[in-house]
């Protein structure tokens, strides 16, 4: 029976309790494969043969695809019982057969699947969430003390490190703080604008462009900003240390890692938030009066009015603390997933995005306690 009229085809010889195997044509690995299961079919349960053996002498040129397919045939046969004759193959084959049988397959090295239930899912993930928690308790205890001995002036790290960072989290971040600020505040005017067209009240668009950005959105969208941008690079520069074991190094000249790399940049982002705060709150005025003076009947100067009387000090003064305590939770995820780092490239990565992941979270969970309290206390 021929299975395929190809330059590369099998034809199988059933005379039990003989079987015989006629390879023909070259095997090479751009040729065509043959069908196997056609001719693993022809085996049955193997009950009615006892040996398979190869004629080969229309066999032409040959590489490891021929080898490939023989290994399968063979293993086929013996599960199935069915004794090999390789005599008739060519001495180049029946040597690399050899090469393969010489050293068995060791039991246990295949990654086999294993099926995990939702109540061992639950556990790992309760057991993982308890070793977080107990680190960042932890890392918070460590980030106190290297604080209080930067008040008490006892604090080691070089001061180049944090004006550097002040450097890399402030002024460089104005460019991405103006785009989203300014397009924040479009948004707003133009969704405030759809209902308070219908009653004709255009003019408290700045109001609420002014409350808004002040009181929740510049703050937010500086947070989220800067655990993207920030975030991620402290968690991969601490994780890029850590796997070079620059940290190692530090800690044997007597260095505290946590006083001269993770204050640094704790201190440059509380310092740098409220500034950015304040400079998103601006973009987002400006990009709700650009929409508010192009598309309605309101004039510059009514709009500035009606934002200096809609935001208050309290208004200015909740926006710009939230942005500070965003500021503090993006650069503890960021260090802390740093600082956590595995010993290859890939963990830099997984704590990089660790770092966003977490920073967002923390921003969001936080964010939410203060408007609630904020709302309770009527402020």
């Amino acid at each position: 029976m021929t299975l395929s009229n190809r330059p590369t085809n099998i034809t199988v010889n059933c005379k039990a309790p003989l079987l015989e195997i006629a390879i023909v044509g070259d095997w090479l690995l751009d040729s065509q494969i043959p069908d196997l299961d056609l001719i693993l079919s022809q085996f049955g349960d193997g009950t009615q043969f006892k040996q398979l053996v190869f004629s080969t002498e229309l066999l032409g040129r040959w590489d490891s695809l021929l080898m490939t397919e023989l290994i399968k045939l063979i293993a086929y046969s013996e599960e199935k019982g069915i004794s090999v004759d390789i005599k008739t193959l060519p001495s180049g084959i029946q040597g690399l057969l050899s090469l393969v049988s010489a050293v068995p397959e060791r039991a246990g090295v295949r990654r086999q699947s294993l099926k995990v239930s939702w109540l061992e899912i639950i556990g790992n993930s309760g057991l993982g969430l308890q070793s977080d928690v107990k680190s960042l308790i932890m890392f918070i205890g460590n980030l106190t003390l290297s604080v209080t001995a930067f008040f008490r002036g006892k604090a080691h790290f070089r001061w180049v490190d944090l004006w550097r960072n002040i450097q890399d989290c402030g002024p460089s971040a104005l460019p991405i703080i103006t785009l989203i600020s300014l397009l924040v505040g479009l948004i707003l005017a133009f969704v405030g604008s759809v209902q308070l067209a219908l009653f004709g009240a255009q003019l408290y668009i700045a109001d609420l462009v002014g409350l808004g950005m002040t009181r929740e959105m510049g703050g937010l969208m500086t947070a989220v900003i800067m655990s993207g941008r920030t975030g991620a690079a402290y968690a991969a520069q601490l994780g890029t240390m850590q796997v070079n074991n620059e940290i190692d190094a530090l800690e044997t000249m007597g260095f505290d890692p946590m006083e001269f790399l993770v204050l640094p940049r704790v201190l440059a982002l509380i310092f740098i938030m409220p500034l950015l705060c304040l400079y998103a709150d601006l973009m987002g005025i400006i990009g709700g009066a650009l929409v508010t003076v192009n598309f309605f009947e309101v004039s510059l100067v009514e709009y500035l009015q009606r934002t200096v009387n809609a935001i208050h000090l309290p208004d200015l003064t909740i926006g710009v603390f939230k942005c500070a305590v965003f500021g503090i939770l993006i650069a503890l995820s960021g260090c802390m997933r740093g600082m956590q780092c595995g010993r290859s490239a890939s963990d830099v990565g997984d704590a990089a995005t660790s770092a966003v992941v977490t920073g967002i979270v923390f921003i969001v969970v936080a964010d939410s306690l203060m408007t609630i309290l904020c709302n309770r206390l009527g402020i």
